[in-house]
């Protein structure tokens, strides 16, 4: 069966892997469903945080291949459950709309959603939460006439007491 994971891979070199990882997933299939890459807390190395939705012995095999073949450091993968993982969202609604409608208060309270930036004909939301939390804000900010949206890619930390360092 599968089931959604998260593979956190440690390298230094940020351009080759990319596109080893690539040429990797497109030979066995597997679809990115969210890819983040970003320094770490190691001076000169990169975190690369990928979301697969495949099975336990699709994603067990491509991490010890990714470790074996492609020149990393280190390749996790985790569950939901294992993780702590967060997407910033940024929402364009009519300032018309923000403005004239009170209900709107409320849900920017209960969701923690700050406002980035007010114009004449547009405003535009933060929000910060899990993948589910963003896609329940996204239907209801389109009760408000939503205009645009972006969602980032997924960034996860283990939970875990330690971190790449006290496991190497």
């Amino acid at each position: 069966m599968k089931n959604e994971f998260t593979l956190t891979i440690y390298s230094e070199d940020q351009l080759r892997l990319i596109n080893k990882l690539s040429s990797m997933f497109i030979r066995k299939q597997v679809a990115i469903l969210s890819l983040n890459m970003s320094l770490c807390e190691i001076e000169n190395m990169y975190r690369h945080t990928i979301v697969v939705n495949e099975t336990l012995d699709t994603v067990t095999n491509l991490s010890a291949q990714i470790e074996k073949i492609i020149e990393v450091y280190k390749c996790f993968y985790s569950t939901k459950e294992q993780i702590v993982s967060r997407e910033v969202a940024l929402f364009k609604i009519p300032t018309v709309v923000f403005m004239a409608n009170t209900t709107i208060e409320s849900l920017l309270q209960e969701n923690s959603i700050k406002i980035s930036e007010i114009q004449k004909e547009y405003t535009i939301l933060e929000a910060t939460g899990t993948d589910e939390e963003i896609i329940s804000l996204t239907e209801k900010l389109n009760n408000f006439g939503l205009i645009e949206y972006v969602k980032s890619s997924r960034i996860a930390l283990m939970q875990s007491p330690e971190g790449f360092c006290a496991e190497n």
